[in-house]
Protein backbone atom coordinates (compact mmCIF):
# COMPACT_ATOMS: atom_id res chain seq x y z
CA UNK A 1 0.00 0.00 0.00
CA UNK A 2 3.06 2.33 0.68
CA UNK A 3 3.34 2.23 -3.54
CA UNK A 4 0.34 4.31 -3.23
CA UNK A 5 1.41 7.48 -1.26
CA UNK A 6 2.68 9.55 -4.07
CA UNK A 7 -1.06 8.86 -5.69
CA UNK A 8 -2.83 9.91 -2.04
CA UNK A 9 -0.50 12.75 -1.26
CA UNK A 10 -1.38 14.38 -4.84
CA UNK A 11 -5.18 14.34 -4.13
CA UNK A 12 -4.27 15.33 -0.42
CA UNK A 13 -2.29 18.50 -1.87
CA UNK A 14 -4.52 18.91 -4.74
CA UNK A 15 -7.59 19.19 -1.91
CA UNK A 16 -5.43 21.53 0.28
CA UNK A 17 -4.69 23.88 -2.58
CA UNK A 18 -8.55 24.04 -3.75
CA UNK A 19 -9.07 25.45 0.13
CA UNK A 20 -5.98 27.85 -0.36
CA UNK A 21 -7.18 29.24 -3.70
CA UNK A 22 -10.61 29.82 -2.20
CA UNK A 23 -9.52 31.06 1.19
CA UNK A 24 -7.85 33.92 -1.56
CA UNK A 25 -10.80 34.53 -3.57
CA UNK A 26 -13.15 34.80 -0.47
CA UNK A 27 -10.17 37.43 0.92
CA UNK A 28 -10.61 39.69 -2.09
CA UNK A 29 -14.29 39.57 -1.94
CA UNK A 30 -14.29 40.41 1.63
CA UNK A 31 -16.73 39.97 4.63
CA UNK A 32 -20.47 40.00 3.52
CA UNK A 33 -23.58 39.32 4.62
CA UNK A 34 -26.34 36.81 3.31
CA UNK A 35 -29.07 39.01 2.59
CA UNK A 36 -31.88 38.66 -0.51
CA UNK A 37 -30.38 42.13 -1.35
CA UNK A 38 -26.63 41.14 -1.81
CA UNK A 39 -26.84 37.66 -3.02
CA UNK A 40 -26.88 37.76 -6.76
CA UNK A 41 -23.94 40.44 -6.89
CA UNK A 42 -22.01 38.17 -4.29
CA UNK A 43 -22.69 35.18 -6.15
CA UNK A 44 -21.68 36.64 -9.28
CA UNK A 45 -18.10 38.12 -7.51
CA UNK A 46 -18.05 34.66 -6.68
CA UNK A 47 -18.47 32.79 -9.54
CA UNK A 48 -16.47 35.15 -11.85
CA UNK A 49 -13.44 35.13 -9.16
CA UNK A 50 -10.22 33.09 -10.57
CA UNK A 51 -9.02 31.90 -7.38
CA UNK A 52 -12.35 30.55 -6.86
CA UNK A 53 -12.41 28.65 -9.93
CA UNK A 54 -9.37 27.27 -9.46
CA UNK A 55 -10.13 26.09 -6.13
CA UNK A 56 -13.24 24.64 -7.21
CA UNK A 57 -11.19 22.83 -10.45
CA UNK A 58 -8.38 21.56 -7.96
CA UNK A 59 -11.52 20.06 -5.62
CA UNK A 60 -12.34 18.60 -8.77
CA UNK A 61 -9.21 17.22 -9.98
CA UNK A 62 -8.73 15.97 -5.78
CA UNK A 63 -11.95 13.85 -6.23
CA UNK A 64 -11.26 11.80 -9.25
CA UNK A 65 -7.34 11.31 -7.87
CA UNK A 66 -9.26 9.97 -4.67
CA UNK A 67 -11.19 8.07 -6.45
CA UNK A 68 -8.09 6.14 -7.93
CA UNK A 69 -6.86 5.99 -4.79
CA UNK A 70 -9.77 4.50 -3.31
CA UNK A 71 -9.98 1.76 -6.16
CA UNK A 72 -6.18 0.53 -4.88
CA UNK A 73 -6.04 1.12 -1.23
CA UNK A 74 -8.20 0.54 1.81
CA UNK A 75 -9.89 3.06 2.67
CA UNK A 76 -9.10 2.72 6.73
CA UNK A 77 -5.36 3.17 5.34
CA UNK A 78 -6.28 6.04 2.84
CA UNK A 79 -8.50 8.11 4.47
CA UNK A 80 -6.42 9.15 7.75
CA UNK A 81 -3.74 10.29 5.61
CA UNK A 82 -5.68 13.27 4.27
CA UNK A 83 -5.12 14.80 7.73
CA UNK A 84 -1.86 15.06 6.24
CA UNK A 85 -3.48 18.22 4.80
CA UNK A 86 -4.07 19.78 7.58
CA UNK A 87 -0.07 20.34 8.00
CA UNK A 88 0.03 21.47 4.81
CA UNK A 89 -2.48 24.36 5.17
CA UNK A 90 -1.60 25.38 9.04
CA UNK A 91 2.05 26.20 6.76
CA UNK A 92 0.69 27.39 3.70
CA UNK A 93 -1.40 30.06 6.05
CA UNK A 94 1.28 30.87 8.13
CA UNK A 95 3.02 31.53 4.85
CA UNK A 96 0.47 33.17 2.08
CA UNK A 97 -1.91 34.83 4.82
CA UNK A 98 0.22 35.68 8.42
CA UNK A 99 -1.75 33.41 9.67
CA UNK A 100 -1.10 32.42 13.44
CA UNK A 101 0.78 29.32 14.50
CA UNK A 102 0.67 28.75 17.97
CA UNK A 103 1.70 26.35 20.52
CA UNK A 104 -1.74 24.33 20.65
CA UNK A 105 -1.66 24.11 16.27
CA UNK A 106 2.07 23.15 16.81
CA UNK A 107 1.17 20.32 19.19
CA UNK A 108 -1.57 19.01 17.04
CA UNK A 109 0.92 19.32 14.08
CA UNK A 110 2.74 16.78 15.46
CA UNK A 111 0.38 14.53 16.84
CA UNK A 112 -1.11 14.46 13.22
CA UNK A 113 2.65 13.91 12.08
CA UNK A 114 2.96 10.91 14.56
CA UNK A 115 -0.61 9.23 13.58
CA UNK A 116 0.42 9.29 9.76
CA UNK A 117 3.64 8.33 10.81
CA UNK A 118 1.51 4.85 12.85
CA UNK A 119 -0.70 4.51 9.82
CA UNK A 120 1.73 4.12 7.14
CA UNK A 121 3.89 1.58 9.15
CA UNK A 122 0.89 -0.27 9.14
CA UNK A 123 0.75 -1.20 5.97
CA UNK A 124 0.51 -4.57 5.04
Amino acid sequence: MNRYIPLILTGVLLNAAAQLALKKGMSTIGHFQFSMENILPIAYRVALNPFVIAGLACYVISVVVWLMVLSRVEVSYAYPLLSVGYIVTAFAGKYFFDEALTPVRWAGIIVICLGVYLITRSAA
